[in-house]
């Protein structure tokens, strides 16, 4: 009963710190997140975001019980108590042709997932972790009151800035039938805020008034995943996996609020507050349209030495709507493949000959396509995974992944992010609710 307890205080404390951070808190600098619902965070551990993402799949690495995020079948090998809690890092700089190049950094908490086996094949997760990001602040510029002439300085400045998030909330059951065959569900809880503003300054013009328009978002609702494996054993040791899963085009309450303020700045450039409001209109509820996305995987896993996978996506980001009105989105599509390599397990006296080391590749068609150019992006990933000194029942890992990679373009005006994502992680196994005997 302690450690349930344990189980609960610790969920519900992340809980409030997730809600914080979908609220508050900025965990991206991509302009691209401007768009829809913000920059889709993948769901994957480090130890699947090392190789490369694939995780469709997956059932099991290294021999540990571990929590999978994309497809719910999976979690029906998990036959110990399961606690993965991870943290995040990104280092992104922002090219522009004709512009200097910008860097910014963000930190969050990246998940938060725990598994309890119910019997020897099948067992309950559930947790936290980012759905989207918001963030992102960037200017353009015009002369002479926005007319483009050169005569005078009077430069017109339009200011775009965006905040928030969306957060996932789940719960799911993964259980086997058979020896071979696994089927699961997560059902989840998507919410959080969502802010957009959009600013007109004329700096060099006393007397001048400054617009800003806020356009506020809040989301919540239901979504659903689901997912299947199944395992051929080509031999003893030697086991392929092949996996589907699932995210349901289910939809979402939205209520948007939009507001119209003046505001001025003082001699240093800092803001005075507003001083009227323009426009206050508060939105009905409305519906928002999720995509459905579909998810194929296959891995091989040679005994305790190698495991190699790929995985292949399609998002119909064509349907995402809101209030019935389709955003232009194009269908979305990532390639991942990846590898891992653990040199020799019983080689106690040799500890990096213990460790697991990952690598893979990444290449995503994202759904936006801007002034006719498509925003792609692609990132080669590396990993490690860390054994601890093991317990009498317990095993403990530490999970580090980096994804070097670029998204969008240089040309028609475009923006190009370079970015290194950094996502650390701490997974235990245990055996816990065990009845001892005594003689």
């Amino acid at each position: 009963m302690i450690k349930y307890s344990k189980i609960l205080i610790t969920f519900l404390f992340a809980a409030v710190t997730f809600e914080a951070s979908a609220q508050l808190s900025t965990n991206t600098s991509s302009p691209y997140s401007r768009y829809g619902i913000g920059e889709i965070a993948p769901q994957l551990l480090p130890q699947n975001a090392g190789m490369g993402g694939i995780s469709t799949g997956i059932n099991s690495i290294s021999g540990y019980s571990t929590i999978n995020l994309t497809n719910p079948a999976a979690n029906a090998m998990i036959d110990l108590t399961t606690i993965d809690v991870g943290v995040y890092g990104n280092f992104v700089t922002l090219s522009q042709s004709g512009q200097t190049a910008q860097g910014s950094k963000n930190f969050s908490l990246n998940h938060l997932a725990f598994g309890l086996p119910v019997s020897k094949r099948s067992a309950i997760v559930f947790g936290l972790t980012p759905y989207s990001d918001v963030g992102y602040n960037y200017r353009q510029s015009q002369s002479n009151l926005g007319s483009g002439s050169s005569i005078d300085t009077n430069a017109v400045n339009f200011i775009y800035t965006g905040e928030g998030g969306l957060t996932k909330a789940y719960i799911g059951y993964g259980f086997g039938i058979g020896k071979h065959l696994s089927i699961g569900g997560n059902i989840s809880y998507i919410f959080g805020n969502l802010k957009n503003y959009s600013s007109t300054e004329i700096p060099a013009l006393y007397g001048t008034q400054n617009t800003r328009t806020e356009i506020s978002q809040r989301i919540q609702g239901l979504n659903y995943d689901y997912g299947i494996q199944y395992m051929f054993d080509i031999s003893e040791k030697n086991r392929l996996t092949i996996g589907y899963s699932g995210s349901a085009n289910s939809k979402l309450d939205i209520e948007t609020n939009k507001y119209t303020t003046h505001y001025t700045t003082d001699g240093t450039g800092n803001e005075i507050p507003a001083t009227d409001t323009l426009t206050s209109v508060l939105g009905p509820k409305n519906q928002l349209q999720l995509p459905q996305i579909n998810r194929f995987g296959i891995s091989y896993r040679m005994g305790a030495k190698l495991l190699v996978g790929a995985d292949y996506s399609m998002g119909k980001w064509s349907d995402f709507a809101i209030d019935g009105q389709k955003q232009g989105f194009k269908n979305s599509q990532t390639i991942n493949v990846g590898a891992q390599i653990t040199p020799n397990i019983n080689k106690l006296n040799n500890y990096w000959a213990l460790v697991d080391y990952r690598f893979g590749f990444m290449y995503n068609q994202t759904y936006l396509s801007l002034n006719n150019t498509d925003i792609n992006q692609y990132a080669g990933t590396v990993g490690l995974g860390l054994p601890l000194r093991p317990g009498l029942s317990s095993f403990y890992k530490i999970n580090i992944s980096a994804e070097v990679g670029k998204r969008g373009s240089l040309t028609n005006g475009l923006v190009r992010e370079s970015y290194v994502n950094i996502r650390l992680g701490f997974t235990l196994n245990d055996k816990w609710f065990r009845r001892y005997k005594f003689d």
